[in-house]
């Protein structure tokens, strides 16, 4: 029977999974992919809509009694943080209207850790490609980005009033966890799909110009210097082993929001992982 897997289109998930999605990876299953932004993935994911699928790390408490977190495949590092972007030269959020990318995404976590003690006037949900041209036309105060938003956003005239990496690390010295690859209980075997990550990994790296097509493809318009920027920023060693610093990066972020009470108390990401 075919895998059902969702990824978002972004250019370090096809980059990661081209081997295994194309069927070659060495005794995977055949796969049938479904291409979505996290938001709806961590939505699917609460159905058990996937046997393997990319969801938020702010997303854990809600689906780790469904799933196992793998520890390879996912988007953790430094320096790729979320930027909270504003038009002109506010220096803070009082009053603002904020547009974020969803609201069990990781960016919007680390968001509401960041802005506790001066949160701003109200929040809304947008789909992410809307957000900064949103906040360039003025119809919101400021927009919370990931991704290749920060290479473009420039572009829109915008400006970081806050890199949200940079603050998560200068405060923990961890990386940031941004993406986690979860395997369906008793649909898939977490130790084997974790190597059938780590192969498609592996074939990623030794050959980067086999998925270059397929990468493009779904790389929603981004130029071919940003998909590779974006590539080079977010598929790294985590992604071939979360080790103890990433799932000590996942503890600290998921025990700070559970104390700070915005998501449910959880047991250890470690605990709950296939971590061979």
């Amino acid at each position: 029977m075919a895998l059902s897997l969702a990824i978002s289109p972004c250019p370090n998930d096809t980059f990661v999974f081209h081997a295994l999605v194309h069927g070659r990876v060495p005794g995977a299953p055949p796969v049938e992919v479904t291409y979505a932004d996290v938001d709806v993935t961590n939505t699917a994911a609460e159905r058990g809509a996937f046997d393997l699928v990319k969801v938020s790390y702010a997303a854990l408490p809600w689906l780790l009694d469904d799933y196992h977190l793998l520890p390879c495949g996912g988007a953790l590092g430094r320096g790729c943080g979320p930027l909270v972007l504003t038009r002109g030269d506010r220096t803070d959020l009082t009053g603002a209207t904020v547009a974020v990318p969803g609201d069990r995404t990781t960016a919007y976590l680390l968001f509401r850790l960041w802005s506790a003690d001066r949160p701003p006037a109200r929040i809304e949900v947008v789909p992410f490609h809307e957000i900064m041209p949103a906040v360039a036309a003025g119809r919101y105060d400021a927009g919370l980005v990931i991704h290749e938003a920060r290479f473009t956003y420039p572009r829109h005239g915008l400006t970081a009033l806050v890199d949200l990496g940079e603050w998560w690390e200068g405060d923990t010295g961890l990386p940031i966890p941004l993406g986690a690859i979860l395997a369906r209980r008793g649909a898939v075997d977490p130790v084997a799909a974790s190597e059938w990550v780590r192969e498609s990994v592996r074939q990623a790296w030794a050959d980067p110009e086999a998925s270059r097509e397929y990468v493009l493809a779904h790389a929603q318009e981004m130029e071919p210097d940003v998909v590779d920027r974006h590539i080079a920023l977010y598929v790294n060693e985590f992604t071939a082993n979360l080790g103890d610093a990433g799932f000590a990066a996942v503890e600290a972020l998921l025990g700070r929001a559970a104390d700070a009470g915005l998501i449910p108390q959880t047991s250890s990401s470690r605990a709950t992982a296939w971590t061979s």
